[in-house]
């Protein structure tokens, strides 16, 4: 069986695998409209009729919230709580520029719909959610024509009931969609509700892009995804929790830098991962670093992952930035 790493970018797609007893390289030209093409490519020229043990770094999730490429998403929580996504921490980037305006955010105004029951701080139903409140949000829904759903309500970490009757419901009228006691059982309102948001956003194209790469593999092929972390998941779960692939590609090159620097002897680097769409800089002080939250084009993320910092791409001056940001 022939071992293959591939990591998919916004301009080059690589591989290194190992066959008859040597490592080898492969660099091909991605295909944004459809990336699985250049990764399908790839193994197909490396295989030679022989069976892949696969494990995939990829970007798409990551470029798809960088870009603004997701799908048509909606944001479903508490009545009156419509605009928590957007109102965040009110912090600003700029505080002091009396002109300041907050960009568009990836869930429009008409699309953060606000349902109308409640669990209490010790998880206690106070008002249950009803099917003509479903219903009613089921019809906007598709009158947007929302290809993903987030729902994320008050205290669903501690009894998520209400989130999984909606989902229920909403999976089998044919949408994508993401709960929050299932991306992120935590308290913070804000954070589990735009990391749930995030998942929904980038869900579907993850979702076909995996299905396109698994429905082409042999049934003895391998198939893993590099999560944010640095370790794998499955292709099931990258399509369900497809947030924690949003540093794969990234997450890939920490460790792999981390692992040629131990053969060197030196375990103090800094790894710069320069790319079509992003540049990714971390930090390593004798191990990997690691955190629990992060920002990707200014949204947190709530989900363990790499101590990353992720800059859109800028030419020749996102060397400077990317440095800056380290250190």
């Amino acid at each position: 069986m022939i071992r293959v790493g591939v990591d998919t970018g916004g301009t080059f797609t690589d591989f290194v695998f190992y066959k008859e007893g040597k490592w080898n390289i492969l660099k091909l030209l991605s295909t944004p409209h459809n990336p699985a093409e250049a990764v399908l490519e790839g193994i197909n020229r490396i295989r030679d009729k022989e069976n892949c043990d696969i494990t995939h770094g990829s970007t798409v999730a990551t470029n798809a919230v960088l870009e603004r490429k997701g799908a048509k998403t909606a944001f479903i929580t508490n009545r009156g709580f419509e605009d928590l996504i957007y109102i965040g921490r009110q912090n600003r980037k700029r505080l002091y520029d009396l002109f300041y305006k907050r960009g568009e955010h990836i869930i429009p105004e008409n699309l953060r719909l606000g349902i109308q029951c409640r669990v209490n701080a010790k998880g206690k139903i106070l008002q249950d959610i009803t099917d003509t409140e479903i219903d009613r949000v089921i019809q906007i829904l598709k009158k947007e024509n929302v290809e993903s759903v987030a729902v994320s309500f008050l205290f669903s970490f501690l009894n998520p009931e209400h989130e999984k009757a909606i989902k229920k419901r909403l999976s089998k009228e044919g949408f994508y969609v993401s709960v929050s006691h299932e991306i992120v059982p935590e308290f913070r309102e804000y954070e589990r509700s735009i990391t749930t948001v995030l998942n929904s956003y980038v869900m579907p194209e993850m979702s076909e892009y995996l299905s396109d790469i698994q429905n082409s593999l042999s049934e003895k092929d391998s198939f893993r995804i590099i999560q944010s972390s640095g370790g794998v998941i499955s292709p099931e779960t990258a399509k369900r929790e497809a947030i924690r692939t949003v540093l794969s590609g990234p997450a890939g090159g920490v460790v792999g830098a981390f692992y040629v620097g131990s053969l060197i002897g030196r375990d103090r680097l800094i790894t710069f991962d320069m790319g079509g769409t992003s540049t990714d800089v971390s930090l390593i002080d004798g191990k990997i670093p690691f955190t629990t939250y992060a920002e990707i084009s200014e949204f947190p993320i709530k989900v363990p992952m790499i101590e990353i910092h992720t800059v859109g791409a800028g030419g020749g001056s996102i060397a400077y930035i990317g440095m800056k940001v380290v250190l």
